[in-house]
């Protein structure tokens, strides 16, 4: 886990990052401190079956879950989540009986999700601005990013 790099494919340079957050089925406290670092070991696993799935960062709150994931464009977010619920779920039953049993046998996590893209040195409204501008030579103006105000 870290920070995200330009994934380089044959065909495409990408910097897809995803902010996804995903709750426990019913919202249960679940997610002890022992659990939560099952959960960053499961997901260390994940990034070597899965080579188009890399974790930034893992943060839980015990109901709920965020990841800070990176990615490539031929994956969805929506298949990303649902590989990453999987996995994750499969083995935090076999690892965690307890949580099985607080769940009553069930599913680990909720039905739903959040999920939001994340842009390293661009905002969403520089982004707006500039393609309002597409088209309009009076107003054209090249995009410039400011990376002096890197970290």
């Amino acid at each position: 886990m870290g920070d995200s790099t330009y994934i380089h494919l044959s065909h495409n340079v990408s910097n897809l990052v995803y902010h996804i957050v995903t709750p426990t089925k019913y919202r249960r406290l679940a997610i002890t401190d022992l659990v939560e670092e099952s959960l960053r070991q499961i997901c260390e696993g994940i990034e070597l079956r899965w080579d188009w799935i890399r974790f930034l960062e893992v943060g839980a709150d015990g109901d709920h879950v965020h990841f800070l994931v990176q990615s490539t464009p031929e994956h969805s977010p929506t298949e990303i989540v649902r590989t990453i619920k999987s996995v994750t779920a499969k083995r935090i039953f076999a690892e965690h009986p307890e949580v099985k049993r607080m769940l009553w046998g069930g599913e680990f996590w909720g039905d739903g999700y959040f999920v939001s893209s994340v842009g390293k040195f661009t905002s969403e409204e520089v982004i707006a601005e500039y393609v309002k501008r597409q088209g309009n030579p009076a107003e054209y103006r090249q995009l410039v990013l400011n990376l002096s105000t890197r970290e």
